[in-house]
């Protein structure tokens, strides 16, 4: 024991809060600081998302003009799930399915799947001298259909400004499941502005559409905040397994960088969206892009997850610093 200290949370650790009216009313937030300028919030109602990053008091992420929204309030039809999308650092996609609406073998698919909206059913934290760590447990189940479970780990070091997304998927059904997962990752102001400096150590890049081909060129510039500005997105492949992408303000002099295994999640997506408020950068590794789950099956790209299967992935986050 420290004998400065008088309690624990004085210089850092875990706190739990419930938010006050509107439509995040009663949901759950988990306050993470790591006692050397980290800090996270992370929302066990929403699938153990990361609504806010902090390095050292400053902002790092982006919040959407929907703010906390309970899952009470989520329409799972069509794109009804952007009138939920909190954004926030992370907002997870998937599990049965990534991108644009559509209907894939008869059954009808939202806008990213539901599972960002799916409250967990246990949450629970413990830390070491090394880290502290948040469990989360988010069931994907239904009768006649699907059965996957995402049990999540957030491991936050005390030592470096760091942290690990380490998700296990399990499919406790008993048939073969389609299996789509996006870590929709939401850079925002101040870290992001039209200085800021974008690296994605890819081997190739190419536009989603022709509107994002008109301006390939400029896929790592940022922009200022236009009025009418129609999202942009580039995919990335990566020569090897060594995923890998950063930002970095050098107004502030600070950045983050995530790495991944661009093997295993080979469909890395940058999300340019420059518009007034809707201002954002997404950093987005996947197992598939956000064409829709019946493309994905179309190009033979979608995963597959065989009853009493489990998969696992991790993403480690890292804060910079001049």
């Amino acid at each position: 024991m420290n004998p400065y200290i008088g309690h624990d949370s004085q210089t850092g650790g875990i706190e739990e809060h419930r938010l006050i009216g509107g439509k995040g009313d009663g949901m759950r937030l988990i306050e993470v600081n790591n006692g050397k300028g980290l800090g996270l919030t992370i929302t066990p109602d929403r699938a153990g998302d990361i609504s806010r990053l902090r390095f050292k008091g400053i902002n790092m992420s982006y919040l959407s003009p929907c703010g906390y929204v309970a899952p009470a309030y989520y329409e799972s039809t069509g794109s009804n799930w952007l009138k939920s999308f909190t954004a926030g650092y992370l907002t997870t996609c998937g599990l049965s399915a990534v991108g644009s609406p559509c209907v894939d073998e008869e059954e009808e698919l939202p806008l990213h799947g539901t599972i960002a909206n799916q409250t967990a059913e246990y949450t629970y934290w413990d830390e070491t001298e090394e880290e502290l760590r948040i469990h989360v447990l988010v069931k994907d189940e239904v009768i006649f259909g699907r059965k996957l479970r995402l049990n999540r780990e957030i491991k936050v070091s005390k030592t470096e400004n760091v942290f690990y997304i380490c998700d296990t998927i399990e499919n406790t059904g008993d048939k073969t499941e389609p299996l789509e997962i996006l870590y929709h990752m939401n850079m925002g102001y101040p870290l992001l502005d039209e200085d800021s400096i974008v690296t994605i150590h890819a081997a190739e890049v190419r536009a989603r559409d022709a509107h994002a081909e008109a301006d390939i060129a400029n896929w790592m510039r940022m922009e200022k905040p236009q009025a009418g500005y129609l999202e942009r997105c580039y995919y990335h492949r990566f020569a090897d397994e060594n995923g890998k992408a950063s930002i970095f303000q050098p107004k502030l002099g600070i950045g983050l960088e995530i790495r991944f295994d661009a093997k295993e999640l080979d469909g890395f997506v940058e999300w340019k969206m420059m518009g007034v408020r809707d201002y954002v950068l997404g950093l987005e590794c996947g197992n598939c892009y956000p064409d829709g789950r019946n493309v994905m099956r179309k190009t033979g790209m979608l995963k597959f997850l065989k009853p009493g299967a489990k998969k696992s992935y991790q993403i480690k986050v890292k804060m910079v610093e001049e």
